[in-house]
């Protein structure tokens, strides 16, 4: 599965990587184009990546794609109150 991804934040990044590392299957981020792929639990990969676009971040760990998606849900609603 892929799932498309804009970071607001380093500390966006630290979640990702944490949730990543609890996984259940492998979880990479890509740029739009494919041509930079990272394993999302090795920190220091993740910053091979120009995070100010958006990315891919693709697996096949259900758990990590339900977690993405209510944590997309959650900042949309913030967005919204505002």
């Amino acid at each position: 599965m892929v799932f498309d991804l804009k970071l607001e934040s380093i500390s966006e990044l630290a979640d990702l990587q944490q949730l990543a590392v609890h996984a259940d299957k492998p979880v990479y981020i890509a740029n739009a184009d494919d041509s930079i792929r990272v394993d999302a639990r090795s920190f220091l990969g993740l910053f091979a990546l120009d995070y100010s676009k958006p990315m891919k971040v693709i697996t096949d760990s259900l758990y990590v794609v339900r977690m993405l998606e209510i944590r997309q849900r959650a900042r949309e609603a913030a967005m919204a109150r505002a």
